[in-house]
């Protein structure tokens, strides 16, 4: 189900916005993924159809899709993955009512893993979401189920959210299109917070155009979001939409020494292939020292980052930690630690990183990066036996891009021999959202060659 094929099907009368909504729900009926927290009624949905009016005026007029469950609905509960959280919400978050203003239909809410606390799928009291391509594997997290509902068409896109990878890991293990836009491009008001200060929300598509779709039709400065940034909307209007030019591109990628698959040799080759249909476009991908963005990752989760997700359900925590997952809890409990002191020295230490990723962007001459989405890929039995650890392997290559603000899209690169796709990430300086995404397009056609 793919968003540009709809709108042409409904423009010339093949199919109507009531047959798509019925088939969705067949197809979510029809196998037991895990992937729906809460499903709102088809007749609901039924009734915003009769609502929609033209189509003319609606960008995602008829297109289904689905929103992670940390992400609020007027009327439908918020769990955020955990059922003494719920709350309901008597207001929609800014994003979704803009997607709803569109034209497009809420089908539900999606599985994740636990207060957003996880890159696996399996962090969660609604049950684990598996891999699409092959059960045995984790989907990825921890926007689990919106990556599950896109690629199982039971809906044509999903928004979940990204603070250390979110919405880019499962993107990638299920073979889909994740784009994290530049932090404050979409409002997050109406979001349950992981880090506050770092969170984004994530479209998942079939398609980088589709994506970019979504995003513009998502973006705009919010006052009610206080990390909402003027200068980073992508709305639909103007200047903005002029295609990047991207002839002359410098791009990058980890070099040898950063480059890390924790021994797996096929996730090493599909990288390699990779790298080689990007250089067929763009020319020479020149090594570049990781070491900045490993030293940026260790501040996420060994360092007072870690205190803001605590500080977002504190009080939560420390009267219902039996409703907490444990693995969350174990994660949580650290941000207890750190003192005022420590909290300034990493914020010093971060300042630093990032100057010297803008010379990277600036001085050096790279225009993006590539690197892998995941190093490798786990089976749930892996993850269920070293949870913590090999959750933070999963990390390796996307704990540091909020941190450092950048832009990144996960585009489908491959697929391991037992099923679960290969992703590889488009790197760029916030604000440079169209450049990742034309970047991305152009790696998937030079990729299909």
């Amino acid at each position: 189900m793919q968003i540009h094929d709809l709108l042409t099907q409904y423009r010339t009368g093949r199919q109507t916005p009531e047959e798509t909504v019925e088939a969705a729900y067949d197809r979510i009926h029809s196998a037991d993924t895990n992937a729906w927290i809460t499903l709102r009624p088809k007749a609901a949905v039924m009734d915003d159809v009769d609502s929609l009016g033209a189509q003319a005026e609606h960008p995602l007029y008829g297109v289904p899709f689905a929103v992670k469950d940390n992400i609020d609905f007027a009327g439908v509960p918020t769990t955020a993955g955990c059922p003494g959280y719920s709350y309901d919400p008597s207001t929609s978050a800014t994003v979704v009512s803009k997607l709803v203003d569109a034209g497009a239909l809420l089908i539900g809410k999606t599985n994740m893993d636990q207060f957003a606390s996880g890159l696996v799928g399996t962090r969660s009291p609604y049950g684990a979401c598996r891999n699409v391509h092959n059960g045995d594997y984790i989907s990825g997290g921890s926007s689990s189920g919106s990556a599950v509902a896109v690629a199982r068409n039971h809906v044509a896109f999903a928004l979940g959210t990204d603070t250390a990878g979110s919405g880019r890991v499962p993107a990638a293990l299920n073979g889909l299109v994740g784009l994290k836009p530049s932090r404050g491009a979409l409002s997050t008001a109406g979001v349950v917070p992981a880090c506050r200060s770092l969170d984004c929300i994530s479209v998942f598509t079939h398609s980088c155009k589709e994506a970019a779709l979504v995003t513009e039709v998502a973006s705009g400065y919010d006052p009610d979001d206080p990390y909402s940034r003027p200068d980073r909307t992508l709305d639909r209007s103007g200047d903005g939409r002029r295609s990047p030019e991207l002839g002359s591109l410098t791009v990058g990628k980890p070099d040898a020494d950063g480059l890390e698959f924790f021994g797996d040799a096929e996730a090493k080759a599909l990288f390699s292939a990779a790298v080689d249909a990007v250089g067929s476009r763009f020319g020479v991908v020149s090594p570049v020292d990781f070491e900045l963005f490993d030293e940026t990752a260790s501040l996420l989760y060994d360092g007072p980052w870690v205190a803001e997700r605590l500080s977002a359900i504190r009080e939560f925590v420390h009267e219902n930690g039996e409703e907490v997952h444990p693995v969350v809890r174990e994660i949580l409990s650290r941000g207890e630690h750190y003192s005022a002191v420590e909290t300034f020295e990493a914020l010093h230490e971060l300042a630093r990183l990032k100057r010297r990723c803008e010379r990277l962007f600036g001085d050096d001459g790279i225009d993006v990066m590539v690197t892998p989405t995941v190093g490798t890929a786990y089976t749930r039995a892996e993850i269920h036996d070293r949870p913590i650890e090999r959750n933070s392997r999963l990390g390796y290559y996307t704990d540091y891009v909020n941190l450092l603000d950048l832009s990144a899209i996960s585009v489908p690169a491959g697929q391991f021999a037992d099923g679960p796709r290969f992703g590889l990430t488009v790197l760029g300086e916030a604000g440079e959202d169209r450049r990742i995404v034309a970047v991305g397009r152009e790696i998937r056609a030079a990729l299909d060659r």
